[in-house]
């Protein structure tokens, strides 16, 4: 069965470890399915913040917008320099997609791909890097800073001025018994 399939192929996204952090000394970096988990919650909330309607599909899309990476893998931006970004993408998830029934299919294309869910995987990374940050890797700063400059939207700016004076244990705080 051809959705079963795409199940299990999406499963690798559990084992695929965001490659980047690596450079950044992190040695056991989130896999790329965490951070498409975060990415979706985040584009939800950027969604229902800039006043869309239809917040769910932006959440869909961003869970799904790394679902290629189970064909190519997770590239940093130093790979990236090296390798052609956007057309082997593209095939991929072509060819992704090609397996499942045409409603199923149709209904993944259909999703939104605009700043909002590319602000939420821009954001997530933001996020990511604070809190490998706070845990005392000093080269995810960079990260930081640079996926906070590429931020399009209101609501996306605005959480990422917030993330920058925040402490990202906080939200445990007080909870202790």
């Amino acid at each position: 069965m051809a959705e079963l399939d795409f199940v299990f192929e999406l499963g690798q996204l559990k084992r695929e470890k965001r490659s980047g952090w690596w450079i950044a000394k992190v040695p056991n970096p989130e896999s790329v399915a965490e951070h498409s988990f975060r990415a979706a919650v985040i584009a939800y909330i950027i969604a229902e913040g800039e006043g869309k309607t239809n917040a769910s599909d932006y959440s869909l899309a961003a869970l799904l917008h790394d679902s290629c990476e189970t064909r190519l893998g997770d590239r940093h931006k130093i790979s990236q320099k090296y390798l052609k970004k956007g057309g082997s993408e593209k095939k991929a998830r072509s060819e992704q997609l090609a397996l499942l029934p045409a409603r199923l299919r149709r209904a993944i294309l259909s999703l939104p791909d605009d700043a909002i869910v590319r602000d939420a995987d821009l954001l997530e990374c933001a996020v990511q890097a604070k809190e490998y940050l706070d845990c005392g890797y000093r080269d995810a700063k960079g990260w930081m800073k640079r996926a906070g400059m590429g931020l399009k939207t209101k609501t996306a700016k605005r959480l990422y001025a917030e993330l920058k004076r925040t402490d990202s244990g906080k939200w445990w705080h007080g909870l202790k018994i």
